[in-house]
């Protein structure tokens, strides 16, 4: 019998399907099987355990696969590590494309796209029409062997002059147009228009070029032709080109993958993971590079004997190991050394071997994929094997089909295995059960191999059932997709520019700082004169608080916290001495809007109401006990027990209170109700109750903040500075009700159009300015604002206002804190953007997070500038070239946004060098310090009175 004869045929089907102990998997070898038909031989054939070790090592199961994909999940993360790059073969290098088309990139670009057999250069239009539609016209040049191994001034002057031959062909020549530079080789990208040659592929061979700025070469190139103006905004790799090109007609496609001459993927990671690239925002296009995957003895277990062959003879013996069990420029030729080591064994063409099977690449890509054309039978597998010399007979085209097809659908399983790293990858960031994504594809072994593309879905689908994958072939090409990249930078810059206008306004400088400061420290001297207090927007009220505690305050005391849509009463028992302690019991009541917007007899009803609830609750209904009355409203005191309510903020409108004494109110209240007597000691602001509670443990605390839903800050001022009360010994501290700084129009240099907008929709228009663009209760209000307006312009959702975004108050400040958390992510900001009906995609999660720090930081650096005026004023006050002091603080904006309070602190030293200020958080200054300023009340009535 001959060795190419029907026993031979057996053989290598029992090899093909594993023999009896390895069994393969039911998927693992598709298409038209023919060996059933062939004669059966004897199984102790001697050359059985040849065909055995030519083929078996390629047959993969899906154990060996999810292997595959384990390793290069370990490659990708050792590529995008720091610490671990620059020993990994899989380099995962940044593009710096950080987004992918929406649909509104409009213009002219031009591409040129070398990287393969020929170079092409492209003019690209793209229509904002709705219909996301494009106009594509290119020429294809060829890539002499003399440019390919030259030098790199001769390659780039080539590209050069044949854009000038293309921009000519077109009348394009005059007209300055921004370009897209398709460059596929393995760069190492530090701008999205910058990046080095790391190593040339595919037979490239160019001097000079490796490690230098492929983009500046071209650059250098084009400016020698005076006549054509292009400016090169972008370079990118074929992969990337591909997705970008897939991108533009689906949105979720966010893979790129090349299966041709050379073989890569790219895709969408979190710019967190991205140790390479400075910043966490975002998502940025990675290059993996996976055809170096297995250059570190990775892959040794999997390759044959065959590969290793192929690669000693190959220019770069040792490297892009990957790419020559994969791409189509090495596939020929690993099934040439198959058929010849085959026939030289005796097993293919009576043993006699042709110059053909002698001759390196004789075989090529085209070939193979020929001979896997199942449907017509052996003609094509014929004619080509006849074509070189071999004259098989028809058991040998039956061989040479199946070891085409042994090498292809290893090629594609492999591939499968990586893609499928990928894919799980982009699931596990996106934190989803089920991934539904689309990976555009391109190259030549995709596009024309008969079987390739079936075989690699259905095997990336059985690697990854949890993915929905959709498999786009790209239309036109990576050089599209350099336009496409091109075109996305060009809006990007566009858009950059516009949102950097809307937010310049909010990006304060240091001299404005410091003019806002002086402005500031003018406006409570003004509030501090008996002259000009009328007048004056920043009150400085007087507290008739004169002493902080010493420690030796002890007793029950009852407080009450008025302040917001919550209302507190507590018991607070002080104890002095060694064991100096302050316990505290207290019960949370609401209050309906009905309340806060009603009468003020009503209001005041309600309030005694939950203090008799509480008394109940506490067991002292019987007791007369001292009571501070926290009253968070602006007030004007005529001693430390009577407030005169200047005017109502932070939402309450209640009527017949503005002008009153609210301590006489209250005490109507509880006359009405006639159950039970209190002492009413002091009329408190939460402000000073911040800096009681913070004196209490730090006797330096002379200052406290309220940085929350209002904003406000007092101190204790020397009696002598304050003209509007008699007596000049001593200290008393004042309010300062800074809130209404700026409403006499002094910082309208200042104040944007969104800050107008915000203030006449509020129930106070025209008060409270400086707290408006300071205080919680507004800035997710201004946040909104800007948000519709970036909106309006096209640059956020999609240019659609969603009806939750008209809604006022719908953006609390809570989400600024939220969405400017350092450990959220951009998936979760698009989570809480959801909640509040905004679907948002990666970019504007990006937007809305830069806005909200854009608000939330010009607010903490006003907040300083406030501060630093009352600390330079303390400072002078003492007389003294350095000061040191403690400011008490209070307030959710300062203890729960994640740089509120840095960028607070970091302004107080910028603008007050010469006082080193300690800030200290309260606890329960409204609650605590309102009992603590009644029993210093307390102990220094009782020392006047001895």
């Amino acid at each position: 019998m001959s060795p190419g004869g029907p026993l031979f045929s057996w053989h290598l089907h029992w090899v093909l399907r594993g023999g009896h102990r390895h069994p393969a998997p039911s998927s693992c070898f598709t298409g038209s099987w023919r060996w059933g038909c062939l004669q059966r031989g004897s199984a102790g054939d001697p050359r059985s355990p040849w065909v055995d070790r030519y083929l078996y090592h390629m047959r993969l199961s899906d154990d060996v696969l999810l292997d595959v994909m384990a390793r290069f999940r370990a490659e990708m993360a050792k590529g995008l590590g720091r610490d671990t790059n620059s020993t990994a073969t899989v380099k995962m290098l940044p593009s710096f494309v950080r987004s992918l088309p929406d649909g509104s990139e409009k213009g002219d670009f031009l591409a040129v796209d070398l990287g393969g057999s020929q170079f092409r250069a492209l003019e690209v239009k793209v229509f904002n029409d709705g219909k996301q539609s494009s106009q594509l016209e290119s020429k294809f040049y060829p890539t002499p062997k003399e440019v390919i191994q030259g030098s790199g001034t001769e390659l780039f002057n080539y590209v050069a002059d044949c854009l000038l031959d293309f921009m000519e062909s077109k009348n394009l020549q005059h007209k300055k147009l921004p370009l897209g530079f398709t460059f596929s080789f393995p760069c190492k990208q530090t701008k999205l228009e910058e990046g080095a040659l790391l190593a040339w592929t595919k037979h490239f061979k160019v001097r000079g070029v490796q490690g230098t700025d492929v983009v500046s070469s071209l650059r250098k190139a084009l400016q020698k032709h005076k006549d054509i103006d292009v400016d090169v905004l972008a370079m990118v790799n074929d992969t990337v080109g591909t997705m970008m090109t897939c991108g533009y007609d689906d949105p979720h496609c966010e893979v790129g993958l090349i299966i041709g001459t050379g073989t890569n993927a790219c895709y969408m990671e979190e710019m967190r993971h991205i140790d390479l690239v400075e910043g966490d925002e975002g998502r940025m296009c990675i290059n993996t590079e996976w055809g170096a995957f297995g250059d570190d003895g990775a892959l040794d277990d999997l390759r044959t004997e065959f590969d290793r062959e192929l690669d000693l003879g190959s220019l770069n013996p040792g490297k892009q190991l990957f790419e020559k069990m994969i791409s189509s420029l090495y596939l020929g030729e690993l099934v040439r050394l198959i058929l010849l080591k085959m026939t030289k064994e005796g097993l293919l063409f009576n043993g006699k071997v042709s110059t053909a099977l002698l001759t390196k690449d004789k075989i090529e890509m085209k070939h193979v994929c020929a001979m896997e054309k199942y449907k017509e039978g052996l003609s094509n597998t014929k004619e080509i094997l006849t074509e070189l010399n071999l004259f098989p007979s028809e058991e040998d085209c039956i061989a040479v089909q199946h070891v085409c097809t042994i090498v292809s659908f290893r090629s594609a399983n492999l591939c499968a295995a990586a893609l499928a790293a990928i894919l799980t990858r982009l699931r596990e960031n996106k934190k989803v059960l089920r991934l539904r994504t689309t990976v555009g594809i391109d190259g030549g072994l995709y596009k024309t191999h008969p079987q390739y593309p079936k075989r690699l879905h259905k095997v990336v689908r059985r690697l990854v059932p949890n993915c929905d994958v959709r498999f786009l072939l790209s239309q036109s090409g990576s050089s599209k997709g350099a336009a496409m990249v091109t075109a996305v930078a060009y809006r990007l810059a566009a858009q950059r520019k516009q949102i950097d206008a809307v937010l310049a306004p909010f990006l304060l400088s240091l001299d404005t700082l410091r003019e806002v400061k002086n402005k500031m420290r003018a406006e409570l001297e003004y509030g501090l004169k008996r002259e000009t207090q009328a007048s004056a927007t920043v009150k400085m009220l007087p507290t008739y608080v004169c002493g902080t505690p010493d420690g030796t305050e002890s007793g029950k005391f009852l407080a009450l916290d008025l302040g917001g849509t919550n209302f507190r009463v507590l018991l607070v028992k002080i104890r002095s001495g060694r064991r100096r302690s302050v316990q505290m019991y207290n019960k949370i009541f609401a209050i309906p809007l009905e309340i806060m917007q009603g009468t003020g007899e009503e209001l005041f009803d309600h309030i005694v109401q939950c203090i008799a609830d509480f008394l109940e609750y506490m067991g002292i209904k019987g007791a007369r006990l001292p009571l501070g009355f926290t009253f968070s409203f602006p007030c004007r005191q005529a001693s430390i027990d009577k407030g005169t309510l200047v005017g109502w903020t932070k939402g309450f409108k209640a009527t017949d209170c503005e002008g009153e004494d609210v301590v006489d109110m209250l005490r109507e209240a509880i006359r009405r109700r006639n159950e039970f007597d209190l002492d009413i000691v002091a009329v408190v602001n939460d402000t000073v109750g911040t800096m009681m509670t913070c004196g209490y443990e730090d006797p330096n605390c002379e200052i406290g903040l309220i940085a929350g839903t209002g904003s406000n800050v007092c101190y204790m001022e020397d009696m002598k500075n304050i003209e509007i009360v008699e007596g000049n010994e001593g200290k008393m501290c004042i309010n300062t009700e800074w809130g209404g700084f700026g409403d006499n129009g002094c910082i309208d240099n200042i104040r944007t159009k969104y800050d107008k907008q915000v203030d006449e929709g509020s129930l106070n228009a025209g008060k409270q300015r400086y707290e408006k663009m300071t205080s919680g209760m507004y800035l997710g209000e201004i946040v909104r604002q800007i948000l519709i307006d970036l909106t309006k312009q096209g640059l956020l959702f999609r240019g659609q206002i969603s009806e939750s975004l008209r809604k006022r108050g719908i953006f609390e400040t809570k989400f600024l804190s939220q969405i400017e958390s350092d450990r959220l992510a951009l998936l979760q900001v698009r989570r809480i953007l959801q909640q509040l009906g905004l679907d948002s995609t990666c970019e504007d999660s990006i937007i809305v997070k830069e806005v909200c720090g854009a608000v939330s930081r010009r607010a903490a650096q006003l907040c300083g500038a406030g501060l630093a005026a009352i600390v330079e004023k303390k400072r002078e006050n003492r007389g003294v070239e350095h000061l040191q002091i403690t400011v008490g603080v209070d307030g959710t904006l300062y203890k729960l946004h994640p740089h509120f309070s840095r960028v607070l602190q970091e302004t107080v030293r910028e603008l007050a060098p010469q006082c080193d200020v300690t800030f200290m958080l309260s606890e329960d200054g409204s609650g605590k310090g309102a009992a603590l300023i009644t029993a210093v009340a307390k102990r220094l009535h009782n020392i006047g009175r001895k």
